[in-house]
């Protein structure tokens, strides 16, 4: 019979369990510093100290990436913090607690409101080109003849007012799906709407979008460009009706009972 053991009672075995354990171990530090990308290091919630970065087998070296479509390359600033000089304050003096907006929530960027600063470059196809236009521009894409074309319709707020009509609809040329109302309120302020938070009313023939009072769809970011939105325009717009949520009555931000 063939000797099992390697050397002195170590058997192969026993080395395929070592060799599992060594692999396990590094995984476990590979994934600690992987999952410390972004977000650390940690600050003090009361204090804004900020923590010791810890050594190299908590930390992640940097790394870069190349950007698709000739936007070159990024490597994220190791340790960089977001800004925190938010328009509001604690609505009690304890760590965790809530923060009251002191100016305009809908823009200020707090909560519901927030947005990532995201790069100022519109989203494209797999082609290049950009994702997110103007129905009038794509010529292969139309709304299909048993729904409800939006443009011409009333849109109202979340007080039953006439907040603007619809103009135009922003397509996603790679998914087919409607994803902005460009509205003309009655002011002639052309803003973009998601339409995610559209309600279409087939049998009235109107809008519904409840986020916001019909008056605070003037504020709405717009995009810089007539026929094109970056990612950050994008943020900013849902952003704003989805901070409206919360923020367009004060009754929203009172308990539910």
């Amino acid at each position: 019979m063939t000797d099992p053991y390697i050397v002195g009672t170590i058997d192969i075995t026993e080395l395929v369990f070592l060799a599992f354990v060594l692999f396990f171990i590094g995984l476990v530090f590979y994934l600690r510093r992987e999952d410390r990308r972004e977000g650390y290091p940690l600050e003090d919630e009361a204090t804004g100290r900020v923590e010791s970065r810890g050594g190299a087998l908590s930390r992640a070296s940097p790394k870069t990436f190349n950007l698709p479509h000739g936007h070159g390359i990024a490597t994220p600033e190791a340790g960089a913090r977001d800004r925190f000089d938010i328009p509001a304050k604690r609505a009690f003096g304890s760590n965790g607690a809530a923060y009251v907006p002191t100016g305009d929530p809908l823009l200020d960027g707090i909560g519901p409101a927030s947005w990532a600063n995201r790069k100022n470059v519109p989203d494209v196809t797999a082609h290049g080109l950009p994702r997110i236009v103007p129905l009038s521009l794509e010529a292969d894409i139309a709304i299909a003849a048993r729904d409800p074309n939006p443009v011409g319709m009333n849109v109202l707020g979340a007080d039953g007012e006439i907040a603007g009509t619809v103009s135009e609809v922003w397509i996603d040329r790679a998914e087919h799906v409607i994803r902005y109302l460009a509205i003309t309120t009655p002011g002639g302020v052309k803003v973009l709407a998601p339409m995610a938070m559209a309600v279409v009313k087939r049998k009235s023939g109107v809008i519904v979008i409840d986020a916001l009072l019909a008056a605070q769809f003037a504020g709405a970011p717009s995009p810089a460009a007539p026929d094109t939105i970056t990612l950050y325009e994008e943020e900013r717009i849902v952003a704003y009706f989805g901070g409206g949520y919360l923020y367009a009555t004060p009754e929203r931000q009172e308990p539910i009972l």
